[in-house]
């Protein structure tokens, strides 16, 4: 015994739906960067919220010569044109 409890049916259940449901999760969280970088204010803000629209990028499936392009430039219009078309 590796002295770890099991996962009951029902946490079984929430992992399998949040993984069903992981690309649209990250499409609504896009959504919410675009808006937070639109009012951030401090560069180190800006820097933290473009990390974590590139990952979000990652997990919604985005195209890699898009994300590249967009996160590298950092183009807010990019980025929100992107989730636009995710949506």
């Amino acid at each position: 015994m590796s002295g770890k409890p099991e996962r009951s049916n029902y946490q079984k259940g929430l992992i399998r739906r949040y993984y069903e449901n992981r690309e649209q999760i990250s499409t609504q969280r896009l959504g919410e960067i675009v808006t937070e970088l639109y009012l951030a204010e401090s560069e180190k803000k800006k820097a933290k919220l473009w990390e974590q629209a590139e990952k979000a990028l990652h997990n919604a499936g985005a195209n890699e010569a898009w994300l590249s392009r967009v996160v590298a430039e950092k183009n807010l219009e990019g980025l929100a044109e992107i989730v636009q078309e995710l949506f």
